[in-house]
């Protein structure tokens, strides 16, 4: 009983357990359903995307395709423009001259039709000016003003040859603001032409300048243009521009006349404010006259060397007190300040055509003028004056200084001003300069360079035999030093020039009968005591030589001095100009009074007794 009432116990857990199971079966089925739909629908979505993609494909390939036809038909069309092109260039070519390039515009209603706003190129060609289309391969950059250009039949421009290297030289006569020039042609015709940039460039690229006046330049009156700056200045055909490195210190023997230039030159450019206080005007002009040889062109480079170094110097002295807290009303320092040395070549400015030197003197004052006016001190420089200027009417010459004078006059004290520029004039023969040149307000300082005298000579020698100018060892062991060396040298050789019995060498008989001795004293200057130096150098050169290059024999003596000074003399000497005796004493400044003739004495005793006879003038 109790194992049946077990059995039925039982059957009721079993099926609940079956239930269970069948619940947990259907569950399971219910998921695997979900998850087969679930699989369905992302397949549809596979599908739709795929079919999606293959849309999209066939969108691709048909795009393709259309690339493909349009880069075929662009290879056709630049096939067919490099036809052209190869038929634009096929000769014959035809050559012609630019003008200049215009640029499109926009069209102007009712005046202009639209093919004159496109751009093209104004060209010369066989006369006629034509308005021409530039070939796509070459880009308005590349054409220039006078250029020479390749036309095709259809008047295209298919090359630039660049401007023409040869061609009709012209000279500049003004400077427009504009780039353009007014020049002179053919004569004294005048024409105005535009600088071309190329030719600007050119210039400025070889380290020159731009066009300036007095310039040769190339141009083609045909189309208005000058093509290139030609470095042959006319102001370089007369004129030697430069800045000289000669200074006070290198002159010797002259130090009252260095004095007295100074005082004329410096002090009106070093202190302007008080001469402009006092209402004093700088000098215009200085004439330097004396004999030949002296130091006169030297004093003139000097002089501009020294207005260099001064105008350097306030320059600098400005620009502390402006570091300082004085400034410029612009707050900057005023530029450092140069001179420039214009060194007239006479003979060559003299011309056999009528008007040429007067055109060249003003070419050279223009271009000192030009100079000047960036603040910069110039000194022309006139050597030998009485070459060019002489007296008007005198017959002494051609008469061209009938002409040639006033030009001068005109430039020193005409309409345009001389700020900054100093006219130096150097002459041994001052009487012959036409007065109107030397009146006061014109050359206003007249400075006469004498020979020097024995302080003169020690000095000039000095100069000369400073440095490091080799000694023989004797002459250095004889004095302890190479100071003492040179002063015993200079004493000897001074006191061999300058000798107190002063024995003439030449007699000046003068026509009243007369006689005046010429001294070796009267033949130095600083040209010749310069010489007699170098001499003494070559000769000590050549003994060195002789002795095999012996270190001992190496070097500058006494005997080489005195050697020299006696063979310069005895050059001057055969030097003298017999014949117009009365024209040499006036060059040398030996004798104002007439000479008719010139004496070599025979012997010292007649020279000392001729020369106690003779009256010294």
């Amino acid at each position: 009983m109790s194992e049946q009432a077990a059995n039925r116990d039982d059957i009721p857990s079993a099926q609940s357990a079956g239930g269970a199971q069948d619940a947990d079966q259907a569950r399971e089925a219910q998921r695997l359903q979900e998850r087969l739909t679930q699989a369905h629908r992302q397949l549809d979505t596979l599908r739709s995307r795929a079919k999606q993609l293959e849309q999209q494909l066939q969108s691709a390939g048909r795009n393709n395709q259309r690339m493909t036809d349009v880069l075929a038909a662009t290879r056709n069309e630049i096939a067919e423009l490099r036809t052209a092109l190869q038929a634009d260039g096929q000769a014959p070519f035809t050559f012609g001259t630019v003008i200049g390039y215009r640029p499109a515009h926009a069209q102007v209603e009712g005046r202009e039709i639209e093919a004159a706003t496109t751009a093209g190129v104004d060209v010369l060609q066989a006369g006629r000016k034509l308005r021409v289309s530039l070939s796509p391969l070459i880009t308005p950059e590349e054409i220039q003003p006078g250029d020479e250009v390749l036309l095709n039949e259809n008047f295209s421009i298919v090359a630039v040859l660049g401007a023409e290297r040869t061609g009709e030289l012209a000279r500049v006569k003004e400077v427009l603001p504009d780039s353009r020039l007014v020049i002179f042609s053919r004569g004294e015709e005048e024409r105005v032409v535009s600088l071309s940039l190329a030719a600007k460039a050119h210039a400025e690229e070889a380290g020159g300048h731009s066009a300036r006046v007095g310039d040769a330049v190339m141009v083609d009156l045909r189309t208005g243009t000058a093509t290139e700056i030609v470095p042959l200045s006319e102001v370089e055909d007369v004129v030697l521009e430069e800045s000289p490195d000669v200074s006070y210190d290198d002159i010797g023997g002259l130090s009252e006349q260095i004095e007295a230039i100074r005082d004329a030159v410096e002090l009106p450019f070093l202190h302007a404010d008080l001469y402009q206080e006092h209402g004093l005007r700088a000098p215009k002009g200085i004439l330097l006259y004396g004999p030949p040889g002296c130091g006169k062109t030297m004093i003139a480079k000097a002089v501009a060397s020294s207005l260099a170094t001064a105008g350097a110097g306030s320059a600098s002295s400005h620009s502390n007190s402006t570091t300082n807290g004085s400034s410029t009303p612009n707050g900057s320092a005023s530029p450092n300040s140069g001179a420039y040395f214009l060194n007239i070549k006479g003979p060559e400015l003299l011309n056999k055509y009528v008007g040429e030197t007067e055109r060249h003197i003003r070419v050279i004052f223009s271009r000192a003028r030009e100079r000047a006016s960036a603040g910069q001190p110039v000194v022309v420089f006139f050597d030998e004056m009485e070459a060019l200027f002489r007296t008007r009417g005198s017959g002494v010459s051609s008469d061209v200084e009938t002409t040639i004078v006033p030009q001068l006059l005109a430039e020193i004290d005409g309409v345009e001003s001389l700020e900054n520029v100093i006219v130096i004039g150097a002459s041994n023969r001052e009487d012959m300069i036409d007065p109107a040149i030397l009146r006061p307000g014109r050359l206003d300082v007249k400075i006469r360079v004498q020979r020097p005298g024995r302080k003169g000579a020690a000095e000039i020698l000095a100069i000369h035999l400073g440095g490091a100018i080799p000694l023989h060892r004797d002459l250095l062991a004889a004095h302890g030093d190479r100071a003492s060396a040179v002063n015993a040298l200079v004493d000897s050789l001074v006191d061999r020039l300058f000798p107190e019995d002063s024995q003439a060498r030449l007699r000046l008989i003068h026509a009243d009968g007369t006689a005046t001795p010429f001294l070796a004293a009267d033949f130095m200057s600083g040209a010749v005591l310069s010489n007699i130096v170098d001499r003494a150098k070559k000769a000590a050169i050549k003994d060195f030589l002789s002795s095999g290059t012996d270190p001992a024999q190496k070097g500058l003596t006494l005997e080489h001095l005195l050697s020299a000074a006696e063979e310069e003399l005895r050059d001057q000497e055969d030097l003298v100009n017999t014949a117009d005796p009365q024209a040499w004493s006036r060059v040398v400044g030996a004798s104002s009074s007439p000479v008719v003739r010139i004496e070599r004495p025979s012997n010292a005793e007649e020279v000392g007794e001729k020369v106690g006879e003779g009256t010294r003038r």
